[in-house]
């Protein structure tokens, strides 16, 4: 059995838009106000990893559909490249999705869905590891689909002859409906203090009123 090694190295691979999610229902955030290196560094803090690479995806709208967010992601996302934060983004891809209203009509909205984040996230965790980059895999994120890269990991782990752990940090509060992650990991609840601890001050809203 592989020996664990008595220094950690961390690498925190952070789903923006699942974090977020996650954070406005566990504490009532009405915007992505995380500051991703501060709260990799105390999730790591907490567990003695040393924190060595900061790795952050997320999609962002267009421009012309929503020239707010689409200016937020942009002025966030720059600072943490100035950071040297590791960012991965995409526009949004839109369909046509139909809906059905409380008053039994239907209406077609057009809605952005994030495409290829998860398969890069998923990617980028599991190439990492081949090239022994990290010893801890710490996602940010509760998304079921990566329990594939979790079984992924061990295989990794068993053929490389080495420790490798894989696991999944997320906001929790009474108000969360969802307060379990990834299977096959470790569950790390943040909760309101942690999180109230790691808040990004900047401001990233447009200074001037969006046309």
């Amino acid at each position: 059995m592989p020996l664990e090694p008595a220094i950690k190295r961390a690498t925190a691979f952070i789903d923006g838009q699942n974090l977020y999610h996650a954070a406005r229902e566990a504490f009532g955030y009405r915007q992505p106000n995380y500051d991703v290196r501060a709260l990799a560094e105390k999730v790591c803090g907490q567990h003695a990893w040393n924190l060595t690479r900061v790795c952050f995806y997320s999609g962002y709208p267009d421009v012309t559909d929503d020239p707010f967010w689409n200016h937020y992601w942009m002025a966030k996302t720059a600072q943490m490249g100035r950071e040297l934060i590791y960012v991965y983004k995409r526009a949004l891809r839109y369909r046509l999705q139909t809906v059905h209203l409380p008053d039994a009509t239907t209406s077609t909205v057009l809605v952005g869905q994030e495409k290829g984040i998860d398969v890069r996230l998923a990617l980028d965790i599991i190439g990492l590891a081949y090239k022994h980059d990290y010893d801890v895999a710490l996602v940010f994120s509760q998304d079921q689909d990566l329990s594939e890269v979790a079984d992924e990991l061990r295989e990794i782990a068993h053929s490389q002859g080495r420790w490798i752990k894989m696991a999944s940090a997320f906001p929790v509060s009474p108000a969360s409906r969802k307060k379990w992650s990834i299977t096959s990991t470790d569950w790390i609840k943040i909760n309101r203090a942690t999180s109230a601890a790691c808040l990004d001050p900047r401001v990233y809203r447009p200074k001037q009123p969006v046309p």
